[in-house]
């Protein structure tokens, strides 16, 4: 048996901390809206000013991670994060907490795009993406239970921010100086793989986001103002949703890969478009629960899939950090656009144009899925005495029915990164039998056939 893969803690934890300001973002823009001298749409647009720098720094990183070093840059996002939350908590000055914003989210930003770029070259992608989801979710939901019982003010969540980055630096000694040789600019300008797939995703991702995020900006003020509830029983609503999340990202990474990725992330759209039209009509605490709460439960499930999916479009993760940007612009858009929205239309109308945007959006997110889903080989034992001679014969010339008795077995390719001197972006595949791999056929003894593949860079390795 193999040796179970670890997990990469150092970037579970910068994935925590650079995603918690967007989790936190409900109870943020509401209190900025009562403890300061602010409007909702005001306040909601501060929301999307720190959203959109970390927006910003994801599209300025994408591919200059492995050129300053996943250490260095994630240990800039937290200083970042630190003096940008840190002086926001701290101050009742309106530009200046503008400011810290901005700064703090441009320093969440830095860390995810360490945390998206690690991810995606690591040997798991989803499974390392359910961890961070699970560990930011279980988070998010204690201090959505904990903020309303210390008092008010807008500094305890962005405060709360700013010490979850500081708890992150120890592991930052674990990243390493450079995550590839530093080949200049040959792997900065190399292009990117899977054009068209990752354009069309990336230029989906901000509609996606913009709708699930417009809700989940004004989610408080719909419960307080539409639904009649306290902020005790509205951050124990949160709570709990953010529990069912974490359900959610515990069965993703139980299921992984077995359903593929177009079902997740198609069906699984569709779920929420109905959990936000639900949310945003409740004018009680079982309806404004329930779309909640099955909101949460389907949207991490969705997400770990898109960022699994975007990960699998390049091994140096550049598309995922370039993906997960463009979902921040979205997400930067959405505290703004449900308060415009619910100003001129109201909440239940709102929610019922955020639905159709989320539908439309699901149909080339999975198209892309379905594109780029990993396909099967078949392999065909055939005993020597039928291929007395060694000729190339093309596949749809040889008739169907002389294969009918021949044993078939599916088997699959996996692919890994391997160094390259000349910091070109190789991977090198291992062919899957029944859960064994080539190298552990032939320390069996097995006679092991090795093919060569190409992959869809153009480079050629053996299998």
């Amino acid at each position: 048996m193999s040796a179970p893969r670890s997990m990469p803690w150092p970037l579970v934890a910068l994935f925590t901390a650079g995603y918690l300001a967007s989790y936190l973002l409900p109870t943020t823009v509401g209190r900025l809206d009562s403890a300061l001298p602010l409007s909702a749409t005001q306040a909601g647009a501060i929301g999307s000013a720190l959203l959109l720098s970390s927006a910003s720094a994801g599209f300025t990183l994408a591919a200059r991670v492995d050129r300053f070093g996943a250490r260095a840059l994630a240990r800039l996002g937290i200083v970042l994060a630190v003096l940008g939350y840190g002086s926001a908590a701290l101050t009742g000055s309106v530009p200046a907490v503008v400011l810290g914003a901005v700064v703090g989210g441009f320093g969440s930003g830095t860390m995810t795009a360490v945390a998206a770029s690690g991810i995606a070259a690591g040997r798991d992608p989803h499974r390392a993406t359910t961890s961070g989801l699970l560990v930011v979710s279980a988070l998010a939901g204690a201090l959505y239970l904990t903020i309303p019982r210390l008092g008010p003010g807008h500094g305890l969540p962005l405060g709360a921010v700013a010490l979850t980055a500081l708890a992150v630096w120890p592991f930052t000694g674990r990243l390493p100086a450079r995550t590839a040789p530093a080949a200049g600019p040959d792997a900065v300008r190399r292009p990117l793989p899977h054009r068209r797939a990752g354009l069309l995703l990336a230029a989906t991702m901000p509609c996606w986001s913009l709708a699930q995020n417009a809700l989940w900006g004004v989610s408080g003020r719909i419960g307080l103002g539409q639904a009649h509830l306290t902020e005790i029983t509205v951050g124990a609503v949160f709570a709990i949703a953010l529990g069912a999340g974490l359900l959610g990202v515990v069965g993703a990474g139980a299921l992984g890969p077995r359903l593929g990725r177009a079902l997740p992330i198609g069906l699984g759209t569709a779920l929420i478009a109905g959990c936000i039209a639900l949310s945003a009509s409740s004018t009680d605490l079982p309806s404004f629960a329930l779309g909640e709460i099955a909101w949460n439960l389907c949207y991490p499930v969705v997400l770990s899939y898109v960022i699994s999916l975007a990960a699998a479009l390049d091994a140096r993760g550049r598309w995922a950090v370039l993906v997960g940007s463009a979902a921040s612009l979205g997400t930067a858009a959405g505290p703004l656009t449900g308060s415009l929205l619910s100003a001129r239309a109201g909440f239940p109308a709102m929610g019922e144009v955020l639905a159709a945007v989320l539908l439309l959006a699901a149909v080339p997110m999975t198209a892309v899925a379905l594109r780029t889903a990993p396909r099967r080989l078949r392999v065909v034992e055939i005993p020597l005495a039928a291929a007395p001679r060694t000729e190339v014969v093309p596949v749809g010339a040889v008739p169907p029915a002389a294969f009918q008795d021949l044993p078939v077995m599916e088997i699959s390719l996996r692919e890994t990164p391997v160094p390259d001197p000349a910091g070109k972006d190789v991977r090198a595949g291992e062919i899957l039998v029944g859960g064994a791999t080539v190298r552990d056929l032939s320390a069996k003894g097995i006679p092991v056939v090795q093919i060569p593949f190409t992959d869809t860079s153009g480079a050629t390795v053996p299998a």
